[in-house]
């Protein structure tokens, strides 16, 4: 089996999607006065994402790492 491509992961597609639409709605509002709040907002979830990720892919590689160093014979 090949490297994955982290970016095809599906947490981080949801991610980007859910990130991707908190923009999106952040930028529809109609009151520009917000626009500091919405930018601090993104910011938050783009290091939430990036922590959820990490941890997800340590997750992953500790697992994987241990059902390659089971013996099976």
């Amino acid at each position: 089996m090949g490297p994955m491509n982290p970016w095809n992961d599906p947490a981080v597609v949801y991610l980007r999607a859910l990130l991707g639409c908190r923009v999106a709605r952040l930028r529809a509002e109609p009151d520009r006065s917000k626009g500091a709040s919405a930018i601090e907002w993104a910011i938050i979830t783009a290091i939430l994402a990036v922590i959820a990720i990490t941890i997800g892919a340590t997750i992953r590689n500790l697992i994987v790492n241990k059902a390659n160093s089971i013996r099976t014979e």
